[in-house]
């Protein structure tokens, strides 16, 4: 009984929907009626600039890791790893649900892709710190969020399944079901990218600036 109410709890933390509320607190407009019409991190890069979106994709991110931690309210897991895992995965999984359909803004959300992110940084910090530094390489190279989430997402399942070789059964069948529901809810992202109509985030402009000079001055 106490796991079924940390676990509403949880879906409830993950239902704060920040991206709705940073737009229309900030901006007066409903952050869904603009780009892909997701309440997440990667349209309110698009739609309002880099600087709320990375404020919105790191509430999400906390958001993430708080629900996944909320197993400490319970004693019984503080002391047996395999069940806190289990509970932790549980946890994590309703506050994702949470994100992509919201209590709180009639259950249309984002993607869950950053709350998934502050669940992985909750169970295992290191696989969700090299799954960091494979988005902000994407990131960096292409300035796109999508793909950058995907490839971070496929890249979780990587980590947990051949490099870090995670014995445990319900952890790596975890991880591909991570890939698989990424890859999943960016179906429309992957058909813009292969058609050439995905948006950048607007961020790295001096990089291409610099890259337009120098083009200009070799020809």
């Amino acid at each position: 009984m106490n796991e079924l109410l940390l676990i509403a709890l949880a879906y409830m933390i993950g239902s704060v929907p920040t991206a709705i509320w940073v737009s229309k607190s900030f901006f007066g407009i409903d952050i869904r009626d603009y780009g892909s019409g997701n309440a997440g991190a990667t349209n309110t890069f698009r739609v309002l600039g880099s600087k709320w979106g990375s404020f919105v994709m790191l509430v999400d991110v906390i958001k993430g890791v708080i629900a996944t931690s909320l197993y400490i309210l319970l004693p019984y897991y503080l002391t047996n790893e395999w069940d806190r895992t289990n509970l932790m995965i549980g946890l994590g999984l309703a506050a994702v649900l949470g994100h992509i359909f919201p209590v709180w803004a009639n259950f249309r959300g984002g993607k869950g892709v950053a709350t998934l992110l502050g669940m992985a940084v909750a169970i295992q910090p290191l696989v969700a710190l090299c799954c960091i530094g494979v988005f902000l390489i994407v990131l960096y190279l292409t300035r796109f969020v999508s793909l950058s989430s995907i490839l971070a997402g496929i890249s979780f399942m990587v980590f947990i399944l051949f490099i870090f070789n995670e014995e445990e059964t319900l952890y790596r069948i975890f991880a591909v079901l991570v890939a698989l529901m990424v890859v999943l809810t960016h179906q429309k992202n992957i058909s813009r990218i292969l058609k050439g109509t995905e948006s950048k985030v607007p961020i790295l402009r001096h990089r291409d600036r610099r890259r337009l000079r120098r083009d200009r001055f070799k020809n």
